[in-house]
């Protein structure tokens, strides 16, 4: 694997490839700008690397166990020459310079026609024409051959793309160990057993036995006790059964306990009554209606005509258009005197009607006003890139939400006017714009501005007015928001605080689109990994003709999901998820029967160890660290 780029992602990348998936990785980084090394003590310590060497010219290469670097400025041809793209399986290019990813993604293709090409690109349109062309450059290198075959797949990411799954998983659930499938978030979340003597109860399926159970279910990674063997990965029902006293990790779908907003066509050109008018009109017209109608029965009942010609009788002597009842008896007189004085009450109250709903209709067709009675919704600060991915994802898991933006031309602000999400337009560090969102009334609070100072001092305020709210924040550096968390967890040890990195978030979708199409994530399990990868049921002995009990195989792999949709229907990546349609979709069936027969044409989603899938695919198994 190739990993280029000249930031934090990159670096992170690499580290992701060479932990998590055992892979042999060249990182090729620009010419170091400061005298210290581009990749500090604790990663260097972990992935092996001490230091790099000094910047030049010519490519600088330093090679230690599985991690190589190749110190360059540009991704030139020959540095990619020299950084083995010819003979690489995958190459990520990382660059923040939308330009130099297109020029080099070019450059490698033309070196090898079957590399697995990953591309960070900000310009999303731009990229859907890139994938295409670059997949049509490897089929016509490779005339005859099937792209399937080639797994010369292009992928195109950004980090808002790769990011908001994630940060809407935490914002609903509280954590970031998540699977996106065919448009469906999975999440492996971590069950302590009810009591001694108790099983805890699973999920869609039980991942594995954990070593240690854990105070924190919303995302710690547990420990090891001194002796024990560590966590027991894809167990089967027996070791389930037998396990009393130790918590699980089961794979279960994200829902949301709460009040839901959901999406209705049309809802945009609904019309917002409560918006338009105020309280205090809306019971003034209500009150006069009532009159109106009281007056209509008093003039039905002395004198005796049809209630219909009784009442417009009287909406004649309420708008003075009727003559005066001089020749008329005394209770018609009276009559018709209160209703010309409840004409000349309706007056101004229609006149301020047509005011306030004029006004108002004007800032309810651009944003919508945060309903009064809101309560259990989710606070979003910022709708930029990231915000307003994290937006589209909430919105389709019917997840209430009050957006706050100090920009009225931000990039969310048209989205969330189509999707009526109401917005409160101000700065965030000053008094009274949290307070208008509701925040004192909300259940999470999700801090995405551009901002890290923003981010701290709006969660700081949140918290000081409400203690115990649940807090995700995007911050920048990822020692800055592992420091940022440890001390918010000091402080506030009952409310839960998320403090998450654009480059932590998408290093894992960047890392899994380099494995190629039929990887969709990884899930941490304490001090070991289990990957979830779609695979074609044709070609593997291990699957094909064998029930789903038959083929679960403890310790290594185990079928959780069929994709029921047609072969020629298939979308070709799972982990993506459907264009222009609502989450989640209908094509996986995830209670499969245990004696279900599976076949050549099916394809299945499973769990597995590294061990396990590298079996599957007919690869070497790397061996396990220490």
């Amino acid at each position: 694997m190739v990993v280029c780029g000249d930031d934090g992602l990159a670096r992170r990348l690499a580290g992701e490839l060479q932990d998590v998936y055992r892979e042999r990785v060249t990182l090729v980084m620009p010419v170091a700008r400061a005298p210290q090394p581009v990749v500090g003590r604790r990663t260097a310590a972990r992935t092996g690397l001490s230091a790099l060497l000094p910047a030049g010219r010519q490519p600088r290469v330093a090679d230690e166990r599985s991690l190589r670097v190749v110190e360059a400025a540009e991704p030139e041809e020959e540095i990619l020459v020299a950084a083995g793209v010819p003979g690489a399986a995958a190459l990520a290019l990382v660059y923040e310079d939308d330009e130099t990813n297109l020029r080099a993604a070019l450059v490698a293709r033309r070196l090898n026609p079957r590399l697995r090409l990953v591309i960070r690109l900000y310009n999303r349109r731009l990229g859907q024409h890139l994938e295409e062309l670059l997949d049509q450059a490897a089929v016509v290198a490779e005339p005859g051959v099937d792209l399937r075959e080639l797994d010369a797949s292009t992928t195109v990411l950004s980090d808002a793309d790769t990011a908001a799954p994630a940060l809407a998983a935490s914002a609903v659930a509280g954590t970031s160990k998540i699977v996106q499938a065919d448009g469906l978030l999975l999440r492996a979340v971590e069950r302590t057993p009810p009591g001694r003597g108790l099983v805890a109860e699973p999920g869609l399926c039980t991942l594995a036995l954990l070593s240690a159970t854990t105070g924190d279910p919303a995302g710690t990674e547990g420990s090891e006790r001194s002796g024990d063997r560590g966590p027991q990965l894809l167990p089967d029902d027996r070791s389930v059964a037998a396990a009393t006293g130790r918590g699980i990790v089961a794979l279960e779908a994200v829902s949301r306990v709460g009040p839901t907003a959901p999406l209705r066509r049309g809802a945009a050109a609904a019309l917002p009554v409560a918006s338009l008018f105020s309280r205090r009109l809306r019971w003034s017209l209500a009150g006069i209606a009532g009159v109106v109608a009281a007056l209509a029965v008093a003039s039905w009942l002395t004198t005796g005509d049809h209630p219909l010609h009784a009442a417009y009788i009287t909406l004649l002597d309420i708008f003075a258009i009727n003559d005066p009842a001089v020749t008329e008896p005394p209770e018609r007189k009276l009559l018709q005197i209160l209703a010309g004085f409840v004409g000349l009450l309706l007056l101004p109250v229609l006149v301020a009607a047509a005011l306030e709903g004029l006004g108002a209709f004007r800032t309810a067709s651009a944003l919508r006003r945060v309903p009064r009675g809101l309560s259990g919704h989710v606070v979003l600060l910022g709708l930029g890139r990231i915000g307003t991915r994290v937006l589209t994802r909430l919105r389709e898991m019917e997840v209430p939400v009050v957006c706050v933006e100090s920009d009225p031309d931000a990039r969310g602000v048209p989205l969330a006017r189509r999707l009526r999400v109401p917005v409160v337009l101000g700065d965030v560090t000053q008094e009274g714009v949290l307070e208008a969102a509701r925040v004192h009334r909300a259940d999470v609070l999700l801090a995405l501005t551009s901002s890290d100072t923003t981010n701290l001092e709006s969660t700081l305020y949140a918290r000081a007015v409400r203690s115990d709210l649940r807090v995700v924040m995007r911050l920048y550096e990822d020692d800055f928001a592992t420091a940022v968390y440890r001390t918010l967890r000091t402080a506030h040890p009952d409310a839960l605080t998320r403090s998450r990195s654009v480059t932590h978030l998408s290093a894992p979708a960047f890392a899994s689109a380099m494995m190629g199409r039929r990887i969709l994530g990884a899930v941490p399990v304490e001090r070991r990994v289990l990957l979830f990868a779609a695979l074609e049921v044709a070609g593997h002995p291990q699957l094909e003709g064998r029930t789903v009990a038959e083929s679960f195989r403890p310790g290594a792999w185990r079928v959780i999901a069929l994709d029921t949709s047609a072969p020629e229907e298939r979308r070709p990546d799972l982990s993506a998820a459907p264009e222009g349609e609502p989450a989640p979709a209908a094509g996986l069936v995830w209670e499969l029967h245990p004696g279900y027969v599976l076949q050549a044409r099916d394809r299945v989603v499973l769990a597995a160890t590294r061990r396990g899938l590298a079996e599957l695919l007919g690869r070497h198994a790397a061996a396990p660290s220490p």
